[in-house]
């Protein structure tokens, strides 16, 4: 089931509304679910270790320092949230194989596209911790509704149902 975020955000003005700095690059536009949040830089192998456990509906929230020089996630990862039952992931940073993305069951947003595949294994990343990005913060636990207006955050379900 889909919940629009301008719904979600006029029933819940206290919500948390990110700045709108992210694109579209999954195969499902609209999705929602408890966050899992990752603060990693330049380096996807937290990532990786996160999209292979089973997902449960959840929402990867990963703040890649907004870096602009490699991409975070691609096709093989896009693929292992599928098969891993996450309902999406939003990345503060890029993403790659852009067409392999878009035909997956699995909501994506990011800043934009790179080419160049991230670091293996050289930076250190943390795993449920607070992050912040596009003016807002957002905690393991949280939940996040993301479509086509944007993302809307809350410190618990948003929605009814």
């Amino acid at each position: 089931m889909s919940y629009p975020t301008a719904d979600i955000s006029d029933a819940h003005p206290d919500a948390r509304v990110a700045e709108p700095i992210f694109a579209d690059f999954g195969g499902r536009l609209s999705f929602h679910g408890a966050v899992v949040t990752l603060k990693v830089f330049e380096d996807n192998v937290l990532v990786r270790q996160t999209l292979e456990q089973p997902g449960q509906g959840k929402v990867l929230v990963v703040d890649g320092g907004g870096s602009a020089r490699c991409a975070l996630v691609g096709g093989n990862m896009g693929e292992l949230a599928v098969n891993n039952g996450w309902a999406g992931i939003v990345i503060y940073g890029c993403v790659r194989d852009s067409a392999e993305l878009a035909e997956q069951d699995v909501g994506v947003k990011a800043l934009a596209t790179h080419p160049r595949k991230s670091s293996k294994g050289l930076h250190a990343g943390a795993r449920d911790v607070p992050v912040h990005f596009a003016e807002i913060e957002i905690r393991p636990g949280d939940w996040l509704y993301a479509d086509g207006d944007g993302i809307v955050v809350g410190d618990r379900p948003l929605h009814d149902g």
